[in-house]
């Protein structure tokens, strides 16, 4: 019968095709889950539910992989890692070994970080994933109703349930001139073949302060235009040292200076307001890190009753939506926008569809790492995030470590906020190997662990890793010279 269904793989439905030459009817695939956007949030959405055994579709419009693996995470670390290669190659008079002017093919360096992306794609492909047993839709996804999602003219889903990943793109700020100014996001900046002569970036939050230093240790001059203060959202004690070490190595931070408008051309100018006046900056190429807007467009949520507001799509703890089939995560679900988060959301949805766990997003628990270096990495809360609290904050410098003796790396502290019981709130490092080494804070968070478990753990010599168990050992410091606990070795002493 025309416009029957018939039951397909992995509950699919799909419509017949009418006959005599009239109008197709659409395919009908019914899976338990539908998934909008291949990135990270995606993606793991999709592995997770096949593996399984759950029907799945996968709708994705662009690349797979999403923003962290084509135009953020991955290529940003390959181009850092090349520009610390050649910072290396400065600073080796230290060890004994003779400093030397690296000389940077620019080509070659694209070659690089292109081909890490080569290498990480086939993880994303739709072909590994159609092997995982998820069906891999190419197309724009829409909202037709509360449980219908269409792609093209030729395909629809009425799935149990939708996760919409669809992340986030570059936000342009308003400035009067930038619209018509040839100017760079982290999606076209790693197009880049040459080098840059003098790059000028607007923001200097983690994206920008990356950027800055990558390009000024492969050659360029590169300043920076910070309307409020870098990093605002970080520790300023901690940021302090790596801000510092930028201006060490030439990056121009312009903190408190207000782009007015920019004047396109050849080479842009950027007029700055300051508070000593105006001021102009030209520069070879413009880089845009002022922030990201939720990929929403095209998706007609309304048509889903799905709400949102300016940060992306409106969800409660369980990351469900106004509409209860339908889940986000990642970007688009305005929270921190981190490839971990994105995978950490995915974890959420997996246990709430389907074993119905009411698993919920605790933020507390997400790490923050700035990939500059010195690197800064937090989680938890800062000092200042629990003025108010009865807490105790222990700190211990890398210069007092012997690991970071040998290496030279004795820039950076720890912090650690406890309250005054012990309980482990939060932690932030800034020095070489943060990323890393805050790891173990994120489970002492996560599993609410006091300070004593990392004072009585065993680390090995020589490493960084002891920073933090010389920090921990710091809280039990009060003791040495408490009356009472020097009472009570004083008359065990009398025993022998």
């Amino acid at each position: 019968m025309a416009g029957a269904t018939r039951r397909g793989d992995a509950g699919v439905s799909m419509a017949s095709e009418p006959r005599g030459g009239a109008s197709r009817t659409p395919q009908t695939l019914t899976p338990d889950i539908c998934v909008i956007g291949a990135g990270s949030g995606g993606l793991s959405v999709a592995a997770a539910a096949a593996a399984f055994g759950v029907p799945v579709v996968l709708i994705e419009k662009g690349k797979m992989g999403g923003d962290c693996l084509n135009y953020g995470c991955v290529p940003s670390k390959a181009l850092l890692a090349a520009a610390k290669r050649a910072q290396a190659m400065r600073a080796g008079a230290a060890f004994g070994v003779a400093a030397q002017r690296p000389t940077v093919d620019f080509v070659k360096v694209h070659g690089h970080v292109h081909g890490v992306i080569a290498a990480i794609a086939p993880n994303d492909s739709k072909e590994r994933f159609t092997g995982l047993g998820v069906q891999v839709i190419e197309g724009a996804a829409r909202f037709k109703s509360k449980d219908t999602v269409a792609v093209g003219d030729g395909i629809e889903i009425k799935a149990r349930r939708f996760v919409v990943a669809t992340g986030a793109a570059p936000a342009a700020p308003p400035i009067p001139g930038l619209d018509q100014a040839a100017y760079l996001t982290n999606e076209t900046v790693f197009d880049l073949t040459v080098c840059p002569e003098h790059l000028v970036i607007i923001g200097a939050g983690p994206v920008g302060l990356e950027m800055a230093q990558a390009f000024r240790r492969l050659g360029a001059a590169v300043t920076v235009i910070e309307a409020a203060h870098p990093l605002a959202g970080d520790d300023p004690e901690c940021t302090a040292v790596l801000l510092d070490q930028l201006a060490r190595e030439g990056v121009v931070i312009r903190a408190g200076a207000n782009v007015l408008r920019v004047e396109p051309g050849t080479k842009p100018r950027v007029i700055v307001a300051t508070a000593t006046g105006e001021e102009t900056i030209e520069a070879s190429h413009l880089l845009v890190a002022t922030g990201r807007r939720p990929n929403l467009d095209g998706l007609d949520l309304a048509a889903a009753g799905i709400r949102t507001n300016p940060r992306g799509i409106r969800v409660n703890k369980r990351l469900r939506t106004s509409n209860r089939r339908v889940y986000a995560v990642g970007d688009v679900a305005g929270g921190p926008q981190f490839t971990h988060a994105a995978n950490y959301h995915a974890g959420i949805v997996i246990r709430n569809t389907l074993f119905r766990l009411r698993a919920r997003v605790n933020a507390n628990v997400i790490p923050r790492v700035t990939y500059t270096d010195p690197e800064l990495a937090s989680v938890g809360v800062t000092d200042a995030q629990a003025a108010g609290r009865r807490i105790r904050v222990l700190r211990w410098p890398y210069h007092e470590n012997d690991r970071a003796q040998t290496e030279r790396e004795t820039r950076g502290h720890i912090k650690v906020i406890t309250t005054e019981r012990g309980r482990i709130l939060g932690a932030t490092i800034v020095g070489a190997h943060a990323g890393e080494l805050i790891v173990p804070w994120v489970l002492a968070v996560t599993q609410g662990l006091n300070i004593r478990a990392f004072a009585e753990v065993v680390m090995p010599y020589p490493t960084l890793a002891e920073i933090g168990k010389r920090a921990a050992v710091t809280y039990f410091s009060e003791s040495l010279t408490n009356p009472f606990v020097q009472r009570i070795i004083r008359a065990l002493r009398r025993f022998g």
